[in-house]
């Protein structure tokens, strides 16, 4: 008796199972195919699975990085330029060389709207650790503790949480984003957010002549860097960075 043709049918005659019977031999053809198979179809799913679970591999930035007094990460566009003159260039919507704290706002709402995924009108702790892991991971702050020997044989430790931020920063604030949450209540609202970035400005604006130009920031991004590089070690001195009123790192160097 011949078997119909096709591809693992138990390739049988039904009046033979009816009766309890089946060709043996052709039942363990299929049952060998199927082993040889089913391995394949099991790593093509691992696979599959694995390459939609992957993370988007990380852009490679060419300039040095920076982090707005929001909290926005930039990177320089070209080798050797900074972020923080990409992130003036945007927010100086006028093109005037000068920024103001209603463009310092204009700049932080147009953040917002990109951090309240939902539309909400709040940036809430799903959206706020969004931001912390995956617009800005490579910006968290590393704490560094160092102990200084006292008269006495006692040793007082110092906690910093500043050179990691202020590598990257204008101020000393170690999460942006989250630290505009005035009222405590775990979410962040766009008038929060609107008061933090005009508070932030009159930090900046040392002078207090209501405009930033680019070489001020400059001067405190480099005040910022030096002090965040040599903080580690010398944790017992004091100077103009500790001064909140100086922008948190140090008034301007160059001529008023």
């Amino acid at each position: 008796m011949g078997y119909p043709p096709g591809p693992c049918k138990f390739m049988c005659d039904q009046s033979l199972l009816h009766h309890g019977f089946a060709p043996y031999r052709t039942l363990g053809s299929c049952f060998e195919r199927l082993a040889m198979v089913f391995p394949l179809v099991l790593i093509m799913g691992v696979a599959a699975v694995q390459a939609q679970a992957a993370p988007p591999a990380p852009l490679q930035h060419i300039g040095r990085a920076f982090m707005s007094p929001m909290g926005e990460p930039f990177y320089g566009r070209t080798q050797g330029e900074d972020g923080l003159t990409v992130w003036f260039a945007q927010a100086d919507r006028n093109h005037d060389g000068f920024l103001t704290v209603d463009e310092m706002r204009d700049d932080a709402q147009r953040f917002y709207e990109e951090l309240d995924a939902n539309h909400d009108g709040e940036i809430d702790p799903d959206e706020i650790t969004h931001y912390e892991v995956v617009v800005a991971p490579q910006f968290r702050v590393r704490s560094y503790v160092s102990a200084q020997s006292m008269p006495g044989g006692d040793q007082q430790v110092h906690y910093d949480d500043e050179s990691g931020a202020g590598r990257f920063s204008l101020l000393k604030i170690p999460e942006p984003v989250a630290s505009a949450d005035s009222n405590f209540n775990r979410g962040v609202s766009a008038d929060e957010f609107a008061s933090s970035a005009a508070a932030r400005f009159k930090l900046l604006d040392v002078n207090r002549s209501g405009r930033l130009t680019l070489p001020q920031l400059e001067d405190i991004r480099h005040a910022a860097t030096s002090v965040a590089n040599n903080k580690r070690g010398s944790q017992s001195q004091t100077g103009p960075s500790d001064n909140p009123t100086s922008a948190e790192y140090g008034r301007s160097s160059r001529p008023q």
